[in-house]
């Protein structure tokens, strides 16, 4: 049985303050490690909250202090940590989804659809490739926040020798309170189309803008079933079992992938 441990980190975060984020996120992260887990997921731009104020509070990729405090996440706690930070490289900023290994081989997603109505396009590029990623046999497709409102983007394509490319959609998130609903929603909804698993995870608490976030952090099954879900406003660490098995044999019970339309996100 192919079984992935992923652990949901939703927190408040300081706003524009990495090193304090760094010290909450650590202290969060209680005593999570290879052991007890084999992913870690914290909320997007989970190092300064969603900031605009990109100019400034973007790190260097290539002398990033959040990223080697991820590595060195990773390493000590013999898991893989994701989730995404303001980045500048080659002169533009990206919202970026990091998935860091153990061993410090990295796999970086940038967000795709840009927020905005938050002025998001204003201050970081967007990303122009989908990313999937691989641990212990289960495929991941990466995403973040508002990527989850465009199915076309994050629909499996299918070719002749593989009807799915990704078994887990994982979305890291800002997502404020007043648009709950339709997070939630969506989470659910694309689990349902894509016969797959989704984690998402947002935070909590209030931003520098007063904007408040419930979290509503998830992770929903292949039929859009709950399995992790709670209460919203609460912070919390949980570890959710994914089983490849199951899902296999969900995907061959309920063939509905033999009736999808033919299509690809570039067409």
């Amino acid at each position: 049985m192919t079984e992935l441990r992923v652990s949901l980190v939703q927190s408040e975060l300081h706003w524009e303050d990495p090193e304090a984020n760094r010290r909450l996120l650590e202290d969060r992260m209680g005593t999570l490690d290879g052991g007890q887990t084999d992913v870690i997921v914290l909320p997007e731009m989970f190092a300064t909250g969603f900031t605009m104020n990109a100019e400034t509070m973007a790190e260097p990729a290539e002398t990033s202090s959040t990223l080697e405090w991820m590595r060195l996440q990773a390493r000590e706690r013999a898991c893989t940590v994701t989730g995404s930070l303001a980045i500048v490289e080659g002169g533009n900023c990206y919202n970026r989804l990091i998935w860091m290994t153990p061993t410090g081989q990295m796999t970086v997603y940038d967000k795709r659809h840009l927020f905005r109505m938050g002025d998001e396009p204003r201050h970081y590029a967007a990303g122009s490739r989908r990313q999937i990623v691989e641990i212990k046999g289960m495929r991941v497709m990466l995403s973040v926040c508002y990527d989850l409102r465009f199915p076309v983007w994050l629909r499996q394509q299918p070719t002749a020798d593989q009807p799915f490319e990704y078994d887990i959609l994982l979305c890291v998130a800002n997502w404020p309170a007043p648009r709950r609903h339709p997070w939630r929603t969506l989470l659910q909804a694309r689990a349902i189309e894509n016969l797959s698993y989704v984690v998402g995870v947002n935070r909590v608490g209030e931003d520098g803008n007063g904007l408040p976030y419930a979290g509503d952090s998830m992770v929903v099954d292949f039929k859009g079933e709950p399995i992790v879900d709670h209460s919203p406003n609460e912070t919390f660490v949980e570890t959710a079992t994914l089983s490849n098995d199951a899902l296999k044999t969900f995907r061959d019970k309920f063939p509905a992938w033999q009736d999808a339309d033919t299509f690809h996100w570039g067409d």
